[in-house]
């Protein structure tokens, strides 16, 4: 398994989502969805129009399967207003019942994981981008709610880590603190 970074420079995640935009809105909207919520690649890719048509929050069911048991928690997510803006104009034409982000294969199937993290490496390679993947989306969240607020707890109860040290591990900012003590050196 690699092991990916959130993406830090504000300026990058505006140029993913402009090149995502370009090829199709369905990526746009995933890559935004992941941002915004912090959920994980599963929990977004089961998301249904219904789940977010005309809301102003999400209620999702957590699937992580940790130890052979599933975390079956509950969150309300609160959808922020640029978020709500892309879905409204996403969904205005579309089912309640469809998947947010339909495949093209099958009748009504969301995209894959494996879809999910092709379309985000296209994104990298074409941003010049490295470590990412489908938890950059999840781990960006993250990264910049904790550079605006500096609220380790509360991160940590959002993602449900058992500890803040797993948090900031998570989400990059011991690795961002192990590079500065490297440059530190003066011999």
């Amino acid at each position: 398994m690699n092991f990916v970074q959130p993406i830090r420079d504000v300026e990058k995640i505006r140029e993913v989502r402009a090149f995502l935009a370009s090829k199709s809105e369905r990526n746009e909207l995933l890559f935004c969805f992941g941002i915004y919520t912090g959920l994980r690649i599963s929990d977004i890719l089961r998301m249904k129009v219904k789940d977010v048509k005309g809301k102003n929050y999400i209620i999702v069911r957590e699937q992580k399967v940790q130890n052979t048991r599933t975390n079956n928690k509950t969150k309300r997510i609160p959808i922020v207003p640029k978020l709500k803006r892309l879905i409204d104009k996403y969904v205005e034409d579309k089912h309640l019942e469809e998947y947010l982000f339909k495949s093209r294969q099958g009748k009504n199937k969301p995209i894959t994981r494996v879809q999910a993290y092709n379309i985000l490496r296209e994104a990298a390679n074409e941003c010049e981008l490295d470590e990412i993947g489908t938890h950059t989306l999840r781990k960006t969240f993250g990264y910049h709610i904790y550079q605006e607020i500096k609220d380790v707890a509360l991160l940590q109860d959002i993602f449900n880590h058992s500890s803040p040290y797993i948090t900031l591990k998570y989400i990059g900012v011991n690795q961002d603190a192990i590079n500065d003590a490297y440059t530190k050196l003066k011999y």
